[in-house]
């Protein structure tokens, strides 16, 4: 009741619409290193953002406070600030169409909480997956690492919004560096495998095979040949689709991109305004759909956070580009349609247009029939490096283990694999995407965009898939 009571209390400003988004967020995380356990951190974070619409024109305050007269404060500065923008407003909103009405709730599908959390048996695990990659010398760094969040908002409107959210993260991350005369070579798990998923979630048995496989894997890179430069078939695992996705789809459909908001900072985009409805984004296998209601994946939710209700929409329908990533009024401004996601990382920023749940849908193709059908490719997996252009076209990434394909067999394990492409026409080169057997959900907890800098989660999902003709090289060319 009290966020709605200073809701009330405010009702005397007149203002065209106002919003109060509450957000509680609690972080713990705890690591080990070489058997070391490297400490304990706790974090909390409490505030209050107010937004005010005046004249067709949005503003922002936030305040850590929930005193009424520090909240009253907040709220005519906001109004103020609104009424001095519209004056140059670029375009005019409405209340009706830019801040729908929706009354619901979400809670992750979490059984055990963050108030569960007892760190001994944590710390212990931790200290295990670190001493199961200890099975040789040069493997000199091993790490393991848990990271759990939760974060409650309560974002209520004079429209009638009601919105309560409840979203529990948390994943289980290791490493392994081997290194000799020959270099260094790292394997990595668990980076890109946060889940909504309480502590319940975690399968020890598994995270300790990974950890053994991993410490393994580097030291058969150490003396592995160098992955060839040639062109060649290139077969992804979900791990490195997860990021070629992001940076190479979400990204570029990012329509506060588009409108070259974000120009200064983090990069426009090659997509046009007149692409969506033309631009054969890819082959007619890709299905890219935006999904926040997807039971426990990263960045699942209700609604974004100014109250639209969130929906699976196809941004990507056989090829052919649909519709970007962007809020209500970037979709006014551009008149293109666009999805639920409107986002702010905490109570002191802003919401503006972000990835949630970006996924690849899954195709009909079998990993063995995909693997048998390449006369000469590469299997690459997990994402070592990243470089892409401000207009997220021209691309290079970098994987940490890939072994050649050979005659429609996985053969030798070769190191230091790389490939490089243009968005449109890698896309285009998509020529088998595996069924829902080889289908992946992860996510990303670091993604960056925005002045002030806003980092926050987003998620991913993706099958493995078989590109044609991909220029790969190796290290250092």
């Amino acid at each position: 009741m009290r966020l709605k009571n200073l809701l009330e209390s405010l009702n005397d400003l007149n203002a065209d619409y106002i919003s109060l988004r509450e957000v509680h967020t609690k972080s713990i995380s705890l690591s080990v290193r070489n058997e070391i356990f490297e400490g304990l951190n706790h974090s909390e974070d409490h505030g209050l953002m107010i937004e005010v619409m005046m004249n067709g024109q949005f503003a922002y305050g936030a305040t850590n406070s929930f005193s009424a007269s520090e909240v009253r404060e907040c709220a005519l500065k906001t109004k103020t600030a609104a009424e001095n923008a519209s004056r140059f407003s670029l375009a005019k909103f409405s209340s009706h169409t830019e801040r729908p009405r929706t009354v619901g709730h979400y809670k992750s599908p979490a059984k055990l909480s963050i108030e569960d959390f007892k760190p001994a048996p944590w710390s212990d695990l931790l200290m295990t997956i670190s001493s199961t990659m200890k099975i040789h010398d040069h493997v000199i760094s091993r790490t393991a690492s848990l990271n759990l969040t939760e974060m409650q908002t309560h974002f209520i409107a004079s429209n009638g919004s009601d919105i309560k959210q409840t979203i529990n993260r948390s994943s289980v991350s290791m490493s392994a560096v081997a290194s000799s005369e020959k270099g260094n070579q790292r394997r990595s798990y668990g980076d890109d495998q946060s889940i909504q998923f309480g502590l319940e979630n975690f399968d020890v048995l598994k995270l300790i095979r990974e950890a053994k496989r991993i410490a393994e894997e580097s030291l058969l890179l150490l003396d592995a040949e160098e992955c060839p430069t040639e062109t060649m078939d290139l077969l992804l695992a979900p791990d490195q689709l997860y990021l070629q996705i992001h940076e190479s789809i979400g990204h570029p459909l990012e329509l506060d991109r588009i409108l070259g908001d974000e120009r200064n900072y983090a990069g426009w985009s090659f997509v046009k305004p007149e692409d969506f409805g033309t631009l054969k984004y890819g082959s007619p296998l890709m299905n890219i759909t935006f999904d926040p209601t997807v039971v426990g994946q990263y960045a699942s939710y209700f609604a974004d956070d100014v109250g639209n209700l969130a929906t699976k929409e196809f941004l990507i329908k056989e090829g052919l580009l649909l519709r970007g990533l962007g809020s209500l009024e970037s979709q006014k401004r551009l008149g293109l349609p666009g999805v639920a996601s409107q986002r702010a990382t905490s109570w002191n920023r802003a919401p503006i247009d972000r990835m949630a749940n970006v996924n690849l849908e899954p195709g009909a193709s079998k990993l063995e029939d995909m693997i048998k059908s390449v006369k000469r490719g590469i299997f690459m997996q997990t994402n070592r490096s990243w470089s892409i252009d401000d207009y997220r076209n021209k691309f290079q990434f970098g994987c940490e283990f890939a072994r050649l394909i050979e005659d429609g067999k996985l053969t030798k394990i070769v190191k230091n694999p790389n490939y490089r492409g243009i968005t449109a026409p890698f896309w285009n080169q998509l020529k088998m995407v595996g069924d829902r057997s080889t289908f992946e959900v992860g996510g990303l907890a670091n993604c960056g965009k925005g002045e002030p800098n806003q980092v926050i989660f987003v998620g991913h999902a993706s099958p493995v898939c078989l590109f044609s003709n991909i220029e790969v090289f190796g290290g250092g060319k």
